[in-house]
């Protein structure tokens, strides 16, 4: 898991609103190409403080609140 990555949150967006989150991120953290996105999504940049209080508070307008680190769906593997 990397630890700067918010693609848990980002996986926890309703498909309707993946663009506007996606968007929205974006210009707040000025991304110009689809490359930065990638790299700061998968957390391989690390955000500033404030680049990660805009980050969060962009995914709770949308309810979700659990956005740092790597979506890990539970399994019966994982239960055990």
């Amino acid at each position: 898991m990397k630890k700067f990555s918010f693609k848990k949150g980002f996986d926890q967006v309703q498909q309707k609103d993946i663009s506007d989150v996606k968007n929205k991120i974006m210009s707040a953290l000025k991304i110009k190409t689809r490359a930065a996105w990638k790299y700061r999504l998968n957390g391989d940049i690390e955000p500033k403080v404030s680049e990660a209080a805009v980050i969060e508070t962009i995914f709770a307008e949308y309810g979700i609140t659990d956005v740092w680190g790597e979506y890990e769906p539970e399994c019966e593997v994982n239960k055990a």
